[in-house]
């Protein structure tokens, strides 16, 4: 149908995919350090501004700025949150930047964060944390960032290349280097090949393959797929954050999965079952302040205890801190929530787990490089920063963090590179990878991505075991055989949604199998990955990561020991005497 002299060619010197808080931040600090004349441009499957996941935040921002609390508390609780897997390196350095980025998100960017009467940040408690760092906009504060960045970047000479679809890395013929991306112009249905002298990947995560999932449905974890076939290898993919307390508002809406945020339970909500008993402190002495995953999993165990199919769910209760109260601190929620026929402030509302973030990603150095020249990655794309557990807020810190060091990066490398000729050989690949449901008959999709996230729920979701992980991992296979015999029609291409669901679903389905093997390959517990079968979390001193590459087609996991390099499992960097906590009320 399609042959490599049907597709446009365009030069850029600096690549960016993707318009979250990294993608985005990674333009401006591009156009700070890179040569005069630089060419930059970004890329995004929808539209600026308006697509990815740090939009959609609404809890906030991690940043130590005062009250006694320092970096060195930051790092303490990111790196045991993590369970002692994190990237200490990556820890340390997303922790120090912060405090630097959210200065210029203020002060540059034009971000407006609630304040003290003293004129000071507000920040709020979140869970799994020693100090009250979250800086936020009430609990909207995504919007605000994005917003601000949006407008920053359109008011620069940044080539934009809005409703584009990246479908491929293509190398040179060595390997040893990239020489740009293949995509899809989305409202033409035609193929572009975009050379660059260096490509950064911030297409962010997205694990939208779980019957409940935070991220909207267009984020199918592309750039990590595209990374499994490119050959780059990817660390902690087992790692699957499930968000406590997602909306369960019924199949009828796409409300249902989306996260009432950390800081209800930071305020004092209270978790109950269906009997109305509150449940959290039978698993963890911290009761609704623990981690996401320990409260995930005390969610869970409610839900199989009571086992009816028509009170699936448990359910979150403000009421008791006064209507009034939780109205002003937590306006977008409650609204949200009577949009969908629940009344947060003075009633309950049914919450279930939700799959929210990504963990795993492409291994990269602290200054976001690969082991491939000119590709670079930043935000949820890569792993390393969080271990197995990401703490509330750090999330867009680490995409703004990172984000920012991507494009200084890039801009510095940019003047000692050249543009590079792809391997043809991958390109056709691609293409052909891309074009196959052209050559079959028409079906449906859709179905399909359901029977996925149904897969996924029930097999590899918050709670695992071997037999349930094998009887996945078998799933999976077959959902993606269907996938390849449903084809659809090739009449119009431009704006051809079902092409893209399809496209959609071949990711996920390649992520989806990643992640069973990993979770496999783990045969102990972890922050995120629990395993009924290996409940024990291991030797903290032992701690080893788990790596998985794409080898003659096949994905095959490894293990690496975690480096120590600043901080050992039973030590601390904080000084002598420093309180345990600095949180008031646990």
């Amino acid at each position: 149908m399609f042959t490599t002299r049907d597709i446009d060619r365009h030069d850029t010197d600096i690549l960016i995919l993707g318009t979250g808080g990294a993608g985005m931040f990674a333009a401006l600090h591009a156009m700070q350090t890179a040569p005069e004349g630089t060419k930059v441009t970004i890329a995004v499957k929808g539209l600026i501004g308006k697509s990815g996941c740090t939009r959609m935040v609404q809890g906030g921002y991690n940043v130590a700025l005062g009250h006694g609390d320092s970096v060195e508390r930051h790092f303490m609780d990111t790196v045991q949150g993590g369970k002692w897997l994190p990237n200490q390196d990556m820890a340390w350095r997303l922790c120090e930047q912060a405090v630097v980025r959210i200065r210029e998100l203020e002060n540059e960017v034009g971000c407006f964060f609630d304040r003290n009467p003293d004129g000071t940040l507000h920040q709020k408690a979140f869970a799994g944390q020693t100090a009250d760092r979250t800086v936020h906009k009430g609990d909207l504060t995504g919007i605000e960032i994005i917003n601000r960045l949006m407008e920053q970047v359109l008011s620069r000479p940044v080539e934009k290349l809005q409703e584009h679809r990246a479908i491929g890395l293509i190398p040179t013929k060595d390997g040893s280097a990239l020489a740009g991306v293949l995509m899809i112009d989305m409202r033409t249905g035609k193929f572009r090949f975009v050379r660059a002298k260096t490509v950064l990947m911030a297409t962010g995560g997205g694990p939208s393959m779980y019957k409940y999932h935070t991220p909207s449905g267009d984020k199918t974890m592309d750039g990590l797929a595209m990374a499994l076939r490119a050959g780059f290898p990817l660390r902690d993919m087992e790692m699957v954050q499930f968000h406590p307390t997602g909306l369960l508002a019924g199949d009828h809406t796409r409300m249902t999965g989306t996260v009432l945020e950390e800081g209800l339970r930071g305020a004092g909500g209270q978790l109950v079952n269906h009997a109305g008993q509150r449940f959290m402190f039978d698993y963890d002495a911290k009761g609704e302040r623990a981690t996401r995953d320990v409260v995930s999993r005390g969610i869970y165990a409610e839900m199989r205890k009571n086992n009816d199919p028509e009170q699936e769910g448990v359910f979150i209760s403000m009421a008791h801190l006064e209507p009034d109260f939780v109205s002003e601190k937590f306006k977008g929620m409650v609204k949200r929530c009577a949009d969908c026929g629940f009344d947060l402030a003075a009633g309950k509302v049914e919450v279930v787990p939700t799959a929210h973030y990504f963990m795993g990603g492409v291994v990269v150095d602290v200054d976001t490089r690969t082991a491939m020249e000119g590709l670079y990655v930043a935000g949820e794309d890569a792993g390393g920063a969080h271990g197995s557990n990401r703490l509330g807020g750090n999330g867009v810190a680490n995409s703004t963090v990172y984000g920012g060091i991507a494009g200084d990066v890039m801009g510095r490398d940019v003047a000692g590179f050249g543009l590079r000729e792809p391997d043809m050989d991958v390109m056709e690949a691609e293409l052909a990878r891309a074009c196959h449901p052209f050559t079959r008959s028409p079906g449906l999709v859709m179905p399909l991505r359901q029977d996925l996230q149904n897969a996924m729920w029930d097999e590899v979701g918050v709670m695992r075991t071997e037999t349930g992980l094998v009887r996945g991992l078998t799933r999976i296979y077959n959902i993606r055989e269907s996938l390849m015999e449903t084809g659809l029609s090739a009449d119009n291409l431009a704006f051809n949604l079902t092409w893209h669901d399809w496209l959609n679903l071949a990711s996920l389905c390649e992520v989806s199998e990643v992640i069973t093997k990993a979770a496999l390959a783990r045969e102990n517990s972890r922050g995120a990955h629990y395993r009924e079968d290996f409940p024990d979390p291991g030797a903290m001193e032992d701690s080893y990561f788990t790596v998985a590459r794409q080898v003659d087609g096949k994905v095959e996991v490894g293990r690496k020991d975690v480096q120590f390099t600043i901080v050992r499992p039973g030590e601390t960097v904080l000084p002598e005497g420093e309180p345990e906590t600095l949180v008031a009320a646990q």
